[in-house]
């Protein structure tokens, strides 16, 4: 079976900082492009960044340029989110998926097939 779970939210300060996992099971994740979505309530899913299987190229969202860094660890088929400077704006329903890119990767989420995606783990940013 494949999965995808999500984990490393919670509640933090403005300006403070989480790192999201997303790790997989019962598939090589380095072998398939990752990306981070959010959806706030209320508002539609928000591309935040992914990062390539072919060379570990990364893209951001403009609202998290300068602040988040996506990152894999192989060993561990996980792919992380680091967030800094966290705003209240960037509280949402963080959701990780993947799929095979050939090259690059894509903040479009109907590039990835749906079975391929996590549940999503809730951050909340105080003021």
């Amino acid at each position: 079976q494949l999965l995808l779970v999500e984990s490393g939210g919670g509640l933090v300060q403005s300006g403070g900082s989480l790192r999201l996992s997303c790790k997989a099971s019962g598939f090589r994740l380095d072998y398939y492009a990752v990306g981070w979505w959010r959806q706030a309530p209320g508002k539609e899913r928000e591309g935040v960044s992914c990062i390539s299987s072919s060379d570990d190229s990364t893209y951001y969202g403009d609202s998290v340029k300068g602040r988040f860094t996506i990152s894999r660890d192989n060993a561990a088929n996980t792919v992380y989110l680091q967030m800094n400077s966290l705003k209240p704006e960037d509280a949402a329903m963080y959701f990780c998926a993947a799929e095979q890119i050939p090259t690059g990767c894509s903040l479009n989420e109907y590039d990835y097939d749906m079975n391929r995606w996590g549940r999503g783990t809730l951050v909340i940013v105080s003021e």
